[in-house]
């Protein structure tokens, strides 16, 4: 499909547009696992730092206006070793300082009566981290988006943007439509660098997709975890590691792992694109993130094909936790956006571009967790930020 970019309100009078899968959450926001993040991991100072806190907030008061239910079960970050108790301070004073509230360290006495099944020499506390069902909340969105006049379009491919010669309902091959807008406001996801680039803005960073699968806990073993327990994260290593998830349903997951997808929206083990599977491994960037971290990537890859490894590193936390108590579960696919010397760009990035068609986009480049938490926090600075840069 074609968005065509009117100059003006002389062709058609623009109206807000949302273009969507067939339903609104259909991946990364409905597959994650529905933690409302507190704050505590990132760099002071950073676009995630702030809009972290403040989504955290407006998440919590928005599921209460809404009545959409949620938990605020709270989160324990756990050290089983000793050379990770400095850095679990040094989480805590990170924590402090991007004014998370109520934060704690707490010893192995006090881990033991917030969660009886998990060992630990010292965690954590953040008892305002929480747990909801994504795909509720981004449905209650698209409903307000309607709401205020907007109007959903979904299964909409955009294949092309372009300034607008004259008004169509109907591309020239007849075979898709044509959208007149003013502006475009991009966000998405695993494709945000290819709508970049079809715009005629910079496809840096480039997206390459991530798929972590989860485990579940068995029902009947679900007892075993009251709220989040999270590893202490290794500043070697990209990724968090395996962690405690309760849901909304009653399930706990576990995960997940973090493994290169061949398709970029490849939730299956054996989903395969070749397009997207070229387009990650010609990457230069992809290669020097791989030989960087080359045990890691291959342990990964080990605990993807073996269920007993990845249990080993569960039992870190719950010794009680055995191959026989969990089951395969979901994935989801993560959009990591990479620059070109193999950095994982770790801040959220908003850009647009120059030209008749740049200037008139803002793109969405790297939404990452805490996405969901603090996808009020984005709407509005995205909000202000299209209100300046558009002169609206």
């Amino acid at each position: 499909m074609h968005l065509g970019i009117c100059p003006g309100f002389e062709i058609r009078k623009c109206e807000p547009y949302c273009f969507t899968e067939s339903f609104s959450a259909h991946h990364q926001s409905g597959h994650n696992s529905g933690v409302i993040h507190s704050g505590i991991y990132y760099k002071p100072g950073s676009l995630k730092a702030k809009l972290c806190v403040q989504g955290a907030a407006l998440c919590y008061e928005y599921c209460d206006q809404k009545g959409i239910p949620y938990k605020r079960c709270g989160k324990l970050i756990v050290a089983v070793e000793q050379d990770e108790i400095p850095r679990l301070k040094a989480l805590y004073e990170r924590g402090l300082q991007n004014n998370v509230r109520d934060l704690k360290l707490i010893g192995a006495k006090e881990i033991k009566a917030k969660e009886p099944f998990c060992r630990g020499l010292m965690a954590l506390d953040s008892p305002h981290t929480g747990i909801v069902n994504y795909k509720q909340v981004a449905q209650s969105y698209a409903e307000d988006f309607q709401e205020a006049g907007g109007t959903i379009f979904t299964d909409f491919e955009v294949t092309n943007m372009e300034m607008a010669k004259e008004s169509s309902s109907e591309s020239e091959d007849g075979k898709g439509e044509e959208i007149y807008c003013q502006h475009i406001v991009t966000c998405a996801g695993l494709y945000s660098d290819r709508l970049s680039e079809i715009s005629g803005c910079s496809p840096e960073p480039r997206i390459v997709p991530f798929r972590g699968d989860y485990l579940v806990l068995k029902p009947e073993k679900c007892y075993m975890v009251k709220g989040n327990i999270y590893p202490v994260p290794n500043p070697r290593f990209p990724f968090l590691g395996f962690h405690f998830t309760p849901r909304m349903d009653g399930s706990v997951w576990l995960g997940p792992n973090a493994v290169l997808a061949f398709k970029r929206e490849g939730y299956r083990l054996f989903d395969f694109s070749t397009g997207d599977f070229l387009d990650a491994v010609t990457y230069s960037g992809l290669w020097k993130l791989v030989l960087r971290n080359l045990s890691y990537g291959l342990g990964e890859m080990y605990r993807a094909c073996f269920l007993s490894a990845q249990v080993k590193q569960l039992q870190k936390f719950i010794p009680e936790v055995t191959i026989n108590d969990v089951l395969r579960g979901p994935s989801g696919v993560r959009a990591q956006a990479l620059d070109t010397d193999g950095n994982l760009v770790d801040d959220f990035v908003f850009d647009g571009g120059s030209g008749d068609i740049g200037s008139r986009v803002l793109h969405v480049r790297n939404a990452p967790s805490p996405a969901a938490t603090s996808s009020l926090a984005i709407a509005k600075m995205i909000a202000d930020e299209v209100k300046r840069r558009f002169e609206l």
